[in-house]
């Protein structure tokens, strides 16, 4: 018997149903929900024929033409079914949870599995991602100009206990020109927001979440706007460290990728940068005086973290100047200087 369930109680249940996405591979490309495995009922070519007969001649027709399509693919459907869930316990879902969804339901049931259909599909799933974004968060947001360690500093939090979020692992870009390191394949926007409000549901609202201070886009893509104003909003605690500490971390990071790939991304951002200082970070490049290149193009960037954080609420914004160069004893400076004004903020609220 086929069951439907709701996409809450679904990404509630312990993990033991696997998941099936029955759309295109072109649709499941484009956003899907994480964990999720593409089992498509018909190719992408396909689905366009049976969408132009559902306009042409209607239901009855497209549901004919459906079966004609996939009447030989019956029993691959049911061998990758078993290959992925040999407990044979399933959920599926397409676009709505109509026909490609009730078909392979319907198959699999007969077979022996035990079946649940994703009630309202896809289109569901995106209702309940966007609501994600709606929730109040308990953020803190970790700033400090490019080269601070600010994403590693995370990651030791993350490693000691701490709820973090890391936006440009999820974006796959690290926020400037140079944000692809040559070889980051950014997501889609909407497995973006897939990928995020996946890991907001594991989070504990009564505990703090770190994230990392964003510009609204990184890269390509767009943090989700009620997101986004929760961590304008949040309380910024501004890690300072000395210019040759982060000159010597950025040269590690950026200085052995490829120098074709650091000129193009120094030339795109010639307009803020300005012609001279373009040319110089450019030469430097060339010549391989990567300190001289970073130490360059540092003035545009530190100049574009200071009128953001000037934006910033004057009260939510604290700063910490980081002693040491061990992220172990930066995450735990953090973490002491975070409680030193936990209350006093916690009163403004």
């Amino acid at each position: 018997m086929v069951k439907p369930v709701s996409i809450q109680d679904f990404l509630q249940s312990n993990g033991d149903i696997v998941l099936l996405d029955v759309r295109t591979p072109a649709e499941f490309e484009h956003g899907h929900i994480p964990g999720a495995v593409n089992l498509p009922l018909f190719s992408n070519e396909e689905r366009v024929q049976v969408g132009t007969t559902y306009k042409q001649a209607g239901r009855e027709e497209a549901i004919l033409l459906g079966f004609d399509l996939t009447g030989a693919k019956w029993s691959g459907f049911i061998k990758e079914a078993l290959a992925v869930a040999p407990g044979k316990k399933i959920a599926v879902h397409c676009w709505r949870g109509g026909m490609r969804s009730g078909a392979m339901a319907w198959a699999l049931d007969l077979y022996g599995f035990e079946m649940y259909v994703i009630a309202g599909g896809y289109k569901k799933y995106r209702s309940w991602v966007h609501q994600q974004f709606e929730k109040p968060y308990r953020l803190r947001i970790l700033g400090g100009m490019t080269g601070s360690g600010k994403t590693r500093i995370l990651h030791q939090l993350k490693k000691i206990g701490e709820q973090v979020i890391d936006l440009e692992d999820l974006a796959q870009h690290q926020g400037s020109s140079y944000g692809t390191m040559n070889k980051m394949v950014q997501p889609s926007q909407e497995q973006f927001e897939n990928n995020l409000a996946d890991q907001l549901k594991n989070m504990d609202a009564r505990r703090e979440i770190w994230v990392e201070d964003e510009s609204l886009t990184i890269g390509r893509r767009s943090i989700p706007n009620p997101f986004w104003h929760q961590m304008r909003e949040a309380v910024l605690i501004n890690i300072k460290v000395d210019l040759q500490t982060r000159i010597t971390f950025l040269t590690g990071e950026y200085g052995c990728l490829d120098k074709d790939f650091l000129a193009e991304s120094t030339e795109r951002i010639w307009k803020r940068l300005g012609p001279e200082q373009t040319k110089n970070a450019i030469t430097a490049i060339r010549e391989n005086r990567m300190e001289d290149f970073i130490r360059t193009v540092l003035v545009y960037y530190d100049k574009t973290y200071r009128t953001g954080l000037a934006k910033r609420q004057a009260g939510r914004v604290f700063s910490l100047e980081l002693t040491g160069d061990d992220y172990v004893s930066h995450a735990n400076q953090i973490l002491s200087f975070n409680q030193t004004i936990l209350m006093p903020v916690q009163a403004q609220i």
